[in-house]
């Protein structure tokens, strides 16, 4: 770690008690120095959320994700286990799987051939005659940590100090009997930022601090004056009572008592409301853009009338992701103006974001 690195992550000082602290300072959201170190220590070493369970539940079935630039497979072998591998081949890094998700009997590279069984061994390198001092046996899928929670699949690409039940806590217990194994996932949509991936991040934390000027549709649901954010281990939850909407679209789709937003370290956020749950998952592209992959899920996907409520759901996200969408990159902007370093913070609202900060502060320094 060079001397101009770790100034910068001294920069920021984390133990700082909310009503006098600075936001991280700008540059951490465009360094690519620091964007590197976040590839090694927060991306490459902790539990992240990659996909959902009923994806890979057959064996054979498989889904691929990539997270900070490194590829991942995730794959059900014959015996029922699953299983998760870096997704570049052993011979040229070509990856092996370039579906979104499927079947396979087996993993063949698609550049020159070589075959890999579903646990990662490999069984056939064509046109390899000659070569000496290699050992096929040592040359499998190099295997990553994998573990699954209600619908949810995680890997670890590092050595888990901690297991994914234990990472996760208090969010399983606190969300027991909210109807999550219930719902059923009925759509993707995808969107590309030009924004650090922190940004967004931020933006979702502030504990609705945004809402009323960047979201008039969603405020008329939320009860602002009762919005209150929990932090708890890796994660935080924000909690709004809902009131009934002006906006008859907004009232008939943002149901129930109340909204829960929780957030799980580093870039997973988790929307909960009645019978409607969606999915946000930030994935970093670079220092200065990000990826984010909003998943539904509803109660009921069958009936005529759940999926006009479920379209309308969808609608009513995906105008709030394009609001949020225009703030983030304009922030990201403004993050480079030479008059701006660091902010502060709104002791009422904003305890969510600073929590953030700390842990990953202290995520990259290894404290």
């Amino acid at each position: 770690m060079s001397e101009r690195l770790i100034k910068l992550l001294n920069s920021f000082d984390p133990t700082l008690p909310l009503s006098t602290a600075h936001t991280i300072p700008s540059a951490w959201y465009f360094d690519s120095e620091l964007y590197a170190l976040e590839c090694e220590k927060v991306f490459g070493n902790t539990w992240l959320y990659v996909g959902r369970v009923e994806q890979v539940k057959e064996p054979g079935s498989f889904l691929t994700i990539e997270v900070a630039g490194e590829p991942i497979l995730v794959i059900r072998d014959e015996t029922g286990t699953l299983r998760a591998f870096h997704n570049a081949c052993r011979h040229k890094a070509a990856q092996v799987i370039n579906e979104p998700c499927g079947h396979a009997s087996k993993l063949r590279c698609r550049y020159h051939g070589w075959t890999y069984d579903l646990q990662g061994r490999l069984r056939g390198t064509p046109e390899f005659n000659g070569v000496e001092n290699f050992n096929k046996d040592e040359q499998g899928l190099p295997s990553i940590a994998v573990d699954t929670w209600g619908p949810f699949v995680f890997v670890h690409q590092g050595t888990p100090i901690q297991s994914l039940a234990a990472f996760l806590d208090p969010f399983p217990r606190m969300t027991e009997g909210s109807g999550i194994d219930t719902l059923h996932f009925a759509g993707r949509r995808d969107y590309v930022l030009e924004c650090n991936w922190k940004v967004f991040v931020d933006n979702y934390q502030d504990g609705g601090y945004h809402v009323n000027t960047v979201h008039p549709g969603l405020a008329g649901a939320l009860d602002y004056s009762k919005y209150r954010t929990d932090l708890h281990g890796m994660n935080t939850v924000q909690i709004s009572p809902i009131k009934p909407s002006n906006d008859p679209t907004v009232n008939k789709v943002r149901t129930g008592t109340h909204a829960y937003y929780w957030w799980i370290f580093p870039n997973l956020m988790v929307n909960l409301y009645q019978g409607v749950m969606d999915i946000n998952l930030t994935l970093p592209l670079g220092p200065n853009r990000c990826r984010v992959l909003f998943d539904f899920y509803f109660t009921d996907i069958e009936s005529d009338e759940a999926r006009r409520f479920n379209e309308q759901s969808i609608a009513l996200a995906h105008q709030v992701q394009l609001e949020d969408i225009g703030v983030c990159d304009e922030v990201q902007r403004g993050l480079k103006s030479r008059s701006y370093d660091t902010g502060r913070f709104s002791v009422k609202r904003e305890a969510g974001g600073y929590y953030f900060h700390q842990l990953l502060a202290r995520t990259l320094r290894g404290d």
